[in-house]
């Protein structure tokens, strides 16, 4: 049964290259139904893959001695998992609001790609599949920031790609140095390289290790080479902003856990300068993308900051390399990732219903779109912290595992920033919500009449919404299994 992790890799990419290579439909509705159907029957055997492989299974050989091998482990179906219901539920919400964008064909095209080459990254089995996966979903996202093709959607799109390059060319140094050493290239427990080469080599893998971080944390926006985020998520379309938002950003922190945990091992970089170093660009990250978010007036890019915050929240929790913060940050991931999709879809309802992009465009806005509106504050609660939605429980886990760790000052210095963090979060995420159902005197009320979204748009919101309450509530869903793999990378 192990040839089923190829079907949904494979299944995808095919579909949207014939749709990319097919002439333009005649009915609308049948280019719907086909990557509706397309979607279903991915979601279906990604599913079948995590719960039924068991062996892996290699592709084919890059070289004599470097094979393209899927396998699942815990890590792996994680992500596969979140990747699933995100693009399924992103892509029947784009099933409407793409009504009003261009080149159609062109967008679902690269939406399927995507999906398969994130599955593929999800299911590899080594690190040489990993990193391939990785690069192809840096060139096949980029037409979705180039969707548009305005002056600002390319000016992004060629930002994204250069700090997308820089990081991966920074990983791939630090792949030469693991293959040429390590016992073998599939992911281990506790590190692959023999601890007498890390003994022997020390500076030079911190070097490799430090750098692959730097590399890696491009995609997840981590500080310096967080600045393509903010740009490239206002310019997309709407579903494709919760995508990279929601989804591609954690293929860093995947990236980074397989390195980190799985290929150097943390008994080698626990209390070294490197762990220094990443937590305290990771707290330097959470602040200043908090803040960032904290000012700014345009709505999609005040959440494109808070992604850059959120996404060291996570980063902090596996520098800390303790079982219980690593615990909070893969739980944080999985929380992030429906909260903040919610968040980039509602945005997207908003200016689809009203054309209204700015913060302070939205006064009133609860009297014409209700439940968009509540289901954007039930996720903007979770991404604050505030029992009993998902984020409170994920946060709490990393605020706990930072204070067992016993580090000098981050052990109490991590949980402070997180706590200024959230009030920030909150500073920044409640105000669209008292001014949307509060709008005070002197507002005129027929501005924001019948303008609720269809029930294509409604319901990827009120499931998202309920998925942030329900993992809060019910968090041994996830953290049962997540426990077991911290324990054993541990």
């Amino acid at each position: 049964m192990d040839y089923i992790l190829l079907l949904p890799v494979v299944f995808p990419i095919l579909a949207g290259i014939i749709l990319l290579l097919k002439k333009e439909y005649q009915k609308r509705t049948t280019l719907l139904v086909s990557v509706g159907i397309v979607l279903l029957l991915t979601g279906g055997l990604a599913f079948g893959g995590i719960f039924l492989a068991e062996e892996g299974i290699t592709a084919f050989y890059l070289t004599r001695t470097l094979p393209i091998f899927f396998k699942v482990d815990t890590l792996g179906g994680f992500f596969a998992g979140i990747v699933t219901v995100v693009w399924i539920l992103a892509g029947f919400f784009s099933f409407e609001y793409m009504k009003h964008e261009k080149n159609e064909k062109r967008y679902y095209g690269f939406y399927l790609i995507i999906f398969g080459i994130l599955i593929g990254l999800g299911f590899a089995g080594n690190l040489i599949t990993m990193y391939l996966f990785y690069e192809f979903m840096t060139l096949a996202s980029m037409p979705l920031v180039l969707h548009s093709q305005t002056r600002e959607a390319v000016m992004a799109g060629l930002k994204y790609l250069f700090f997308s390059f820089a990081g991966a060319y920074m990983a791939l140094f630090g792949i030469y140095f693991i293959c040429h050493y390590g016992a073998t290239l599939e992911f281990a427990g506790k590190g692959v390289i023999p601890a007498s080469v890390l003994s022997e080599h020390s500076t030079l893998f911190l070097v490799v290790t430090m750098l692959m971080l730097i590399g890696f944390g491009v995609k997840a926006g981590m500080f310096p080479l967080h600045a393509w985020l903010p740009t490239a998520h206002p310019v997309a379309p709407g579903p494709a902003s919760a995508a990279l938002s929601g989804v591609i950003v954690k293929a860093g922190v995947l990236a980074v856990i397989r390195v980190v945990y799985q290929m150097i091992g943390v008994e080698f970089l626990r209390g070294t300068w490197v762990q220094t170093v990443w937590m305290t660009l990771a707290l330097i990250t959470v602040f200043m993308g908090s803040l960032l978010a904290f000012r700014e007036p345009v709505l999609k890019k005040r959440l494109a900051y808070s992604t850059v915050s959120q996404l060291s929240y996570i980063l902090f929790g596996l520098a800390v390399m303790e079982p219980e913060a690593m615990s909070g940050a893969l739980l944080h991931a999985a929380a992030h990732a429906f909260i903040k999709v919610a968040l980039f879809l509602c945005a997207a309802a908003i200016i689809y219903q009203t054309g209204c992009k700015r913060v302070e465009e939205l006064r009133g806005i609860g009297r014409g779109m209700p439940v968009t509106l509540w289901c954007y504050t039930i996720v903007s609660l979770g991404l604050i912290g505030i029992p009993p939605a998902s984020g409170f429980v994920s946060k709490w886990h990393l605020a706990v595992g930072a204070l067992h760790s016993g580090i000098p000052v981050f052990s109490w210095l991590g949980p402070v920033v997180l706590l200024v963090s959230a009030l920030l979060t909150a500073g920044y995420l409640l105000p669209i919500t008292m001014q949307g159902f509060f709008p005070g005197e002197h507002y005129d009320a027929s501005r924001f009449e019948h303008k609720e979204p269809s029930v294509l748009m409604l319901v990827p919101l009120l499931i998202l919404a309920a998925m942030t309450i329900l993992i809060g509530i019910m968090p041994g869903i996830l953290t049962g299994a997540l426990d077991a793999f911290a324990g054993w990378v541990m």
